[in-house]
């Protein structure tokens, strides 16, 4: 017996497919590219409970060296040696009002290598310096009764 298929016009569901195809899509090109947006050299600061907000610290044009676990120096994404610092830094900081630098530092990284950035740093004649820490999350845990 063979059927019949009857057309009652056009179909009113809405077709999501080509939607989430498009969202996908649009999800995997910011996961690819979010973290190129990055402008700085990213290590595992240090976690502190008194810190002071540094806004300018995220600014475009901030100056901002990091050093990381294995003493390497980054002047934002490229590599800098020590002997470096005070030139390159005195020459960003030429035409600047605000005279002030960043420096970040790997929780693990040596102290004589940061003393040695901050000490370049100093010699470059920068106004203020501003060492960068990640703030500590304190939870409340109530004391049992």
């Amino acid at each position: 017996m063979a059927r019949k298929w009857v057309s009652l016009g056009a179909v009113s569901d809405i077709n999501v497919t080509p939607m989430v195809d498009v969202m996908l899509v649009l999800l995997i090109i910011f996961m690819v590219i979010t973290p190129m947006l990055q402008k700085n050299f990213s290590v595992d600061m240090a976690k502190v409970t008194n810190t002071r907000d540094m806004q300018d610290a995220d600014k475009e044009d901030a100056v901002v060296l990091a050093v990381s676990r294995d003493g390497k120096i980054y002047l934002g994404h490229d590599p800098i040696s020590p002997d470096e610092i005070t030139v390159k830094v005195r020459d960003m900081l030429a035409n600047k009002l605000d005279k002030t630098v960043y420096v970040k530092s790997d929780a693990r990284a040596k102290y004589g290598v940061v003393v040695n950035v901050v000490d370049n740093v100093r010699a470059a004649g920068v106004d203020s310096l501003g060492l960068l820490a990640e703030k500590r999350v304190e939870t409340h845990i109530p004391a049992p009764e």
